[in-house]
């Protein structure tokens, strides 16, 4: 058994990954999770402790080992297991039918997965099976997941490694309407998009925009579908981030903040008429360890919890308590904290430039943060806090990203000339090539 740290980085460098082991030890990030309880991650050596403000982007929710769906698990242990996907499960009925009550219109039924690729691929199969056409749309910049159809409605940078674009997806620029309706024709089956795009920048839609995306997709016949992996749950101040908009999607993809933190699960919820594509064959489509058993009482709970009016209230509180701070010290530092986009907890930080995101991620973890910056933006930091964050925290965070802002920003000309040497030597390698 692995006991020291050290021990864990080997074993992880030999056994897991070398280029993450080799990522972290580089920019002296070497941290390998030990402890954690509510917002805080401690270091498996005791001698570092993170704030936790990205959250796995939106896993925790409800922080990290919540004691009320610990418990939850160990009692469900005494008499479930994850059940069986052949039989018919009460467990996952009674969850089906929450996800329905907390739903509007008629987005009545629920396929349960594992993860938020295989529950975007659900969406996607469902899609094209429903309208018996091929074309999905999707936002260039967006991410929703790395399995098969998912990645495929995700950007390139994730895909190109692994060979050719899967026939039949083709990428809009998010919030262009225009390119939009020029791609939707009688071929579409769906546009998909995240109804805030965590990994394009934390990019917040206006309320007309998603309404006419919504009208276009009528028109062309296509279903809308709305991935709420990350902004589902409350996070964003109601319980699904597209109330804010007022539209009412076809398919409503949720995962992350689903399992608590504690038990993996996901969910693709559908509109009524879409679940006949599973009346000729209603084993069609599979998922063994989708909707387990044990993992339903705690998604169950989740989604009470998340649904409160008291809940929601107390994320409305902290998200003003973060606005406060944050724009406190945009105003002191403002060459280059440029400064945020925030719906409710989800919160992005835009910086000087991609240089100044990415050195913010190194100098908020030496400030005990841990903010990552966007993958397709890195001018911009994800902020994601625990919803249930005390907001007694919050002027401890603010002097902290403050501390961070300032050393990033003293290392920005050093960073931006380390990065065009590296640039020159490329160049200078592929001349002598």
């Amino acid at each position: 058994m692995i006991q020291t740290k050290s021990d864990a980085i080997k074993e992880f460098h030999d056994h897991v990954s070398s280029g993450k082991a080799d990522f972290f030890k580089h920019y002296g990030m070497d941290f390998v999770m030990g402890r954690r309880e509510g917002p805080y991650l401690y270091d498996l050596d005791g001698d570092k402790r993170l704030i936790n403000l990205h959250c796995n982007g939106g896993v925790f929710n409800l922080g990290h080992r919540n004691a009320e769906l610990i418990q939850i698990v160990k009692d469900a242990l005494d008499d479930l297991d994850i059940g069986n996907h052949h039989l018919m499960s009460r467990e996952r009925a009674e969850t089906a039918r929450l996800l329905a009550d907390l739903m509007p219109g008629d987005l009545t039924y629920t396929v349960f997965g594992v993860g938020g690729g295989e529950a975007v691929d659900l969406a996607l199969k469902v899609a094209r099976g429903y309208t018996h056409r091929p074309k999905i749309i999707s936002a260039r910049g967006g991410y929703h997941g790395h399995t098969g159809l998912a990645l495929a409605a995700g950007d390139e940078a994730f895909r190109a490694p692994f060979g050719p674009l899967s026939p039949g997806f083709v990428q809009v620029p998010f919030l262009d309407l225009e390119a939009l309706e020029a791609e939707l024709d009688d071929t579409t089956a769906a546009v998909i998009l995240e109804t805030i795009p965590a990994t394009l920048g934390i990019v917040i839609p206006s309320r007309e925009y998603l309404q006419e995306v919504r009208r276009l997709c009528d028109r062309a016949g296509a279903l809308l579908i709305l991935d709420e992996v990350q902004t589902g749950l409350g996070r964003t101040g109601k319980l699904w981030a597209f109330e804010h908009f007022d539209v009412l999607p076809d398919m409503v993809v949720l995962g992350k903040g689903l399992s608590g933190g504690v038990y993996p699960i996901t969910a693709t919820v559908m509109r009524e008429p879409l679940e006949a594509v599973f009346h000729p064959d209603p084993f069609i489509h599979i998922s063994t360890f989708g909707g387990a058993e044990v993992g339903c009482r705690v998604a169950r709970r989740v989604l009470e919890i998340s649904s409160s009016t008291e809940f929601l209230g107390k994320v409305n509180q902290l998200a003003q308590e973060f606005a406060a701070g944050l724009s406190a010290i945009q105003q002191r530092q403002s060459r280059f904290f440029k400064g945020y986009r925030q719906l409710g907890c989800m919160i992005g930080l835009e910086f000087r430039d991609e240089v100044s995101g990415k050195i913010m991620t190194k100098t908020a973890y030496d400030e005990d943060l841990l903010l990552i910056y966007a993958g397709n933006d890195p001018s911009v930091c994800q902020c994601l806090p625990p919803l249930t964050l005390d907001r007694a925290l919050v002027p401890d965070i603010m002097i902290r990203l403050e501390n961070a802002i300032k050393a990033a920003k003293r290392l920005r000309p050093l960073a931006k000339m380390k990065m065009g040497m590296d640039g020159l030597v490329k160049r200078m390698k592929g001349e002598k090539a």
